[in-house]
């Protein structure tokens, strides 16, 4: 909307001369939801002397009483805090906290109100005395102290017509409410009963004579002017209030997206000390990165590539969700949204709910312990050591704020040591002490998970078994942190990676070859070391079982064709005679392999390209690594299993 500016014209001599103007679009703004013009108007705002306010958290940053992680956001905080402007913080909302200012006629103009012997009428700025505190009845006190006997002062929360009289006087609210990030600053302080022992949300009737039948134009907007009790209080006194703001604040970390550095967490940083007398409201500050679109760019309505959470969540489940964005958090770097890593954290939870019903059908129930059962078997003693050094791992992690490492770290231990290697190692053998055992390390797994996926482990710890305490049953939410009280047993460790190397490397090389996994083979290690062979004949049952080897004979291997597979120091030898058609194969794989290496350097070349590099679009240079990779791998496999034919 808007108009063109004509051509301006002027005629001297009875010629018209036509001046040089360019023609202009004026927009004239509308309401988006009235569809009105927007016309300026203005009004009296309340600012904030923001460069005062800024000088006592720069100088936490600088001498490290507040640390910005990752480092490199504190030369954005700087630049912003150092050239800081005045900040208004008046906003002409429905809702919000009303700004803490009450307005009355001043005592000149009261004395002309008398002198003309006539009510006033409604008073211009310069009439008004303002009187600014933080509590209403404080701003009564003020208001009282100034007026004095002389007049009966009466508070209002919305302006009214007249001011004053021979014997009263009326003051009111401030109808604006503070700017949506001030409010948000004040969150610690409205929702923990700040300021400790004050109760300054008291109606103070005894000070006021209520304007009869007043009411506010914002109703909600009221804020703290009614009610007698004090915010996260459950009974309005300050005694509670007291416990929470001592115990919660100032704290140790807070978390927030970059995007809002300056809105939010500068600000709370302001107030926060202005308020504590100095003292910063947290020590670390910790800026994540933004979720973006599957090809990075930002998520925005107009483009249409915005993810709906939601929709995740009744999809793949709120838990799976949460893990992703955890897993995906590398220190403040954007989010890529994948959908398919998301699907993938909710079969993770389903693994681990499967586990959790496969022990409890065998009689494994809840710990009622918090340090590690005593063990013997060498399967039992390396889970025990395996948690204690994924706690170790976890706790660093999050000491240093790698919430991708920590969730990683916790879902390798479920996946691969519990799940796939544990609770294979101990089927059909599920004792006293394997059950004592295993259902610890899924407590602790639960323990441990519980900040990343909270609804899935709290219905699981509750489904385990009663955890009766003083007659109550505490939820995982309320549970310990694991402190295992245990160590690595360095035998067990060894005894159980090679049983565990062992099936991996077999069940690899019968994939490379084409060999069914349910296939027995013989098996012959000649001249095992004495640590070699007392592994072997403690483990032959898993042996057989998982490996599908029908034995391992400490004898050479007969002449012919075979396979050599690692295991610590151990070179165990697979004859091949009889199991797979070695020329036959051997040709299979020499194709395969030329056209992997051909396909690789073929890529590896467009690669190398800069022209490629450069001008091609960003998905396809993307897309030929990770082909280039892909064929790479298959290369080095292929090459592999045509070595093991010899």
């Amino acid at each position: 909307a808007g108009f063109l500016v004509p051509h301006i014209v002027t005629a001297k001599d009875g010629e018209v001369t036509e001046l040089d103007a360019e023609p202009r679009t004026v927009a004239t703004p509308f309401g988006d939801r009235g569809g009105v013009v927007i016309e300026p108007w203005l009004t009296d705002q309340w600012y904030v002397d923001a460069a005062t306010l800024a000088k006592p958290p720069m100088e936490a940053v600088r001498d490290g009483r507040i640390e910005i992680v990752p480092k490199t956001w504190e030369k954005t905080y700087f630049n912003w805090m150092e050239n800081i402007q005045p900040w208004c913080v008046s906003r002409q909302l429905w809702w919000g906290h009303r700004i803490p200012a009450w307005y009355g006629p001043t005592k000149e103009f009261m004395d002309a109100a008398e002198a003309e012997d006539e009510l006033t009428q409604s008073l211009t700025i310069k009439d008004n005395a303002t009187f600014v505190s933080e509590t209403r009845k404080a701003a009564i006190a003020d208001a009282i102290s100034y007026y004095g006997p002389k007049y009966t002062v009466i508070f209002d929360d919305v302006p009214v017509s007249k001011g004053t009289t021979h014997s009263e006087t009326y003051v009111y609210r401030d109808e604006d409410v503070l700017d949506t990030w001030f409010s948000s600053a004040l969150w610690p302080f409205a929702t923990l009963g700040w300021p400790d022992g004050d109760d300054n949300t008291g109606s103070a009737r005894a000070e006021l004579v209520e304007a009869p039948g007043a009411a506010p134009a914002n109703p909600a907007a009221q804020g703290p002017s009614t009610g007698s009790g004090r915010a996260g209080t459950g009974d309005g006194g300050s005694g509670d209030a007291q416990s929470l703001y001592a115990r919660h604040y100032p704290n140790d970390l807070l978390i927030s997206g970059f995007d809002i550095l300056f809105f939010w967490c500068a600000r709370m940083a302001m107030q926060g000390m202005h308020f504590n007398n100095g003292t910063p409201p947290w020590k670390r500050l910790y800026l994540h990165g933004l979720v973006r679109a599957a090809d990075g760019q930002k998520m925005s309505k107009s483009k249409g590539n915005v993810v709906d959470p939601l929709l995740l969540i009744d999809q793949y489940g709120a838990d799976a969700l949460r893990f992703f964005m955890a897993a995906m958090e590398s220190q403040g770097r954007d989010v890529k949204m994948d959908e398919r890593r998301v699907e993938g954290y909710r079969n993770f939870a389903t693994k681990l709910w499967n586990a959790a019903r496969f022990c409890q059908s065998n009689g494994i129930a809840a710990s009622t312990s918090i340090a590690a059962p005593v063990a013997t078997s060498a399967v039992n003693k390396w889970i025990i050591g395996e948690v204690v050094e994924t706690l170790a791992e976890l706790d660093t992690a999050m000491a240093e704020l790698r919430f991708d490492a920590a969730a990683n770290t916790i879902y390798h231990f479920v996946w691969d040591q519990f799940c796939d290697w544990y609770i294979e190692l101990v089927k059909g053998n599920f004792d006293d002490e394997t059950k004592a055992v295993a259902g610890w390390v899924l407590d602790q797994i639960l323990v441990m998970l519980h900040p990343f996926m909270p609804f899935v482990t709290e219905e699981l710890w509750a489904s385990m078994g009663d955890r009766a305490h003083d007659g109550k049953s505490w939820p995982l939410i309320t549970a310990k942190w694991p402190e295992p009280s245990a160590s690595v047993d360095p035998a067990a460790k060894r005894e159980v990676e090679w049983l565990i190397a062992l099936v991996g490397n077999l069940r690899t090389a019968k994939n490379e070859l084409g060999i069914a996994p349910g296939a027995k083979l013989d098996a012959f290690l000649p001249e095992p070391s004495a640590t070699t062979r007392g592994i072997i004949e403690r483990n032959a049952a898993a042996i057989d079982r998982l490996a599908r080897l029908t034995s391992i004979q400490f004898a050479p291997a007969p002449a012919g064709a075979a396979m050599q597979i690692g295991a610590g120091d151990a070179n165990i030898i697979i004859p091949l005679e009889g199991v797979v058609d070695i020329a036959a194969e051997k040709t299979r794989l020499a194709k395969a392999l030329e056209v992997s290496t051909k396909e690789a350097k073929s890529l590896e070349g467009r690669l190398n390209n800069p022209s490629f590099v450069e001008k091609a679009k960003p998905e396809a240079v993307e897309k030929a690594r990770a082909d280039h990779a892909a064929h790479a791998a298959e290369a080095e496999r292929l090459a592999a299993a045509l070595s093991r034919l010899g």
